[in-house]
């Protein structure tokens, strides 16, 4: 694991080269195929170094974290054409890299909570300082104090369970015999913010409108996933506690989860209608993990993946049209088959992996997801059954209004799409519609 490490720390000088975007967004990628390699696909730990190694569940988020950063580079092009500190993103889209990295390679409680908050810091500045609207310090300090908030209780409850095991690492953090509720809050109360849970969810929406586009895809793409791998190494702690007090967290999440859904069909702005998304499937995510079975577990893993590629995608195509008509509104992104008929099949791609329709693996987690949350209660079929529905309902209300109908008659140029926009979208779908081929080692990390 040290050997991708140095190779990312000895990149920073690149970084300030002149006119070397497109080599940097060549290395990223390079280094995800690098690390691809490097698997030996089993459940077990493998190239540990010190305290870093991967097993099969940060082995996917580690490839996703170079996957979507590599793309990030390759949607902001307009970075670096109107010349906007491009030396400077590149630094800090190497930088959030590196702590992500150490934040899924991390065998350490400890160490695994310092990377995990270190991530707010360039995610902060990068929307502050290549975000949109003037609004953009208010999302960024809704961004910080939501996660420091929760924050402080996990890191004192880390140190409470050093005193009782002696130790940190994954390997040794097994079932936690004292009963007692606020060691399980404060734990993970800093994760299900930074999923986020219903109810602590509302710094997601203004973060991602006020983010540039590379912003929104690493927020969607790895950081929400954070959440979800913090819950899916620390549950073992809780068996006892997890058995009494998940109905809360279940009910929270599909009903928010429901909620959530109903919000997003009246959205005008197409970034917002995006990310109240994420929170519906991440709902979904948190009720597979709260009802603590292999099923439940192994959905919210795939369902992480897949959101991670899907999300990244529709933020991409969102900034598409918006880095043409200068707004996100739907009023005026009407009709857009009239102008760019080619990339209307990738909205309708993404649409559709999005409500998960085959054979993307968000249908996978999903159905795995529902297995599980029916198991667990038959009275979940309710609200699940809804949030299929509405899902559905609020995809095809995107691809719809923004590709039929009129298109404004205010516009007076737009041109197609880049063979660059084009890559970067055949680049989100196809992994997301290949995995499910090879979809058994999804559920063998467990």
């Amino acid at each position: 694991m040290l050997k991708l490490l140095m190779m990312m720390v000895f990149m920073i000088p690149l970084c300030f080269i002149k006119k070397n975007f497109w080599v940097m967004q060549m290395m990223f990628l390079s280094m995800s195929f690098i690390f691809m390699f490097m698997g030996s696909y089993n459940y077990l730990w493998m190239n540990i170094s010190y305290f870093f190694g991967s097993d099969l569940l940060s082995f996917g988020l580690i490839l996703l974290s170079f996957w979507i950063c590599s793309l990030m580079i390759l949607a902001s092009g307009m970075i670096f054409m109107s010349n906007n500190f491009y030396k400077l993103f590149l630094f800090l889209l190497l930088i959030l890299l590196i702590l992500l990295y150490c934040t899924f390679s991390s065998m350490n409680l400890f160490l695994f909570y310092i990377f995990f908050e270190s991530s707010l810091i360039p995610t902060l500045i990068l929307i502050m300082g290549w975000g949109y609207q003037p609004e953009r310090l208010q999302a960024g300090i809704y961004l910080l104090f939501y996660t420091l908030f929760a924050s402080l209780p996990m890191m004192i409850s880390i140190f409470y369970y050093y005193n009782y095991f002696m130790s940190l690492n994954f390997f040794f953090l097994k079932n936690f015999s004292e009963f007692n509720i606020f060691l399980f809050i404060s734990m993970i109360f800093a994760f299900l913010v930074k999923m986020p849970m219903y109810m602590v969810h509302l710094w997601l929406p203004k973060a991602h409108v006020e983010a540039p586009v590379s912003g929104s895809m690493i927020l969607a793409g790895i950081l929400l996933k954070l959440g979800g791998y913090g819950l899916l190494r620390v549950m073992n702690l809780f068996i006892l506690m997890g058995k009494i007090y998940s109905s809360l967290f279940v009910s929270i999440s599909l009903f928010g989860g429901f909620l959530v859904s109903l919000i997003c069909l009246r959205q005008t702005d197409l970034k917002i209608l995006i990310a109240y998304s994420s929170v519906a499937h991440m709902g979904m995510v948190l009720g597979g993990i709260m009802t603590m079975n292999s099923w439940g577990f192994c959905g919210s893993y795939i369902m992480m993946l897949a959101h991670g590629l899907c999300s990244s995608g529709l933020f991409c195509l969102a900034n598409i049209s918006y880095e043409r008509l200068h707004s996100r509104s739907m009023f005026m992104n009407k009709g857009m088959i009239n102008l760019m008929p080619s990339m209307t099949l990738w909205w309708f791609l993404l649409s559709s992996s999005n409500m998960a329709a085959p054979p993307s693996m968000n249908l996978l987690g999903e159905v795995s997801l529902m297995n599980s949350l029916m198991s667990w209660t038959f009275m979940s079929m309710v609200f699940l059954m809804l949030m299929s529905f509405f899902s559905a309902v609020y995809s095809l209300y995107l691809y719809s209004y923004s590709q039929h109908g009129k298109f404004y008659s205010g516009k007076y140029s737009c041109y197609s799409g880049f063979v660059r926009e084009y890559m970067l979208l055949f680049l989100h779908w196809v992994p997301l519609n290949l995995l499910i081929i090879k979809s058994g080692i999804f559920m063998l990390w467990i």
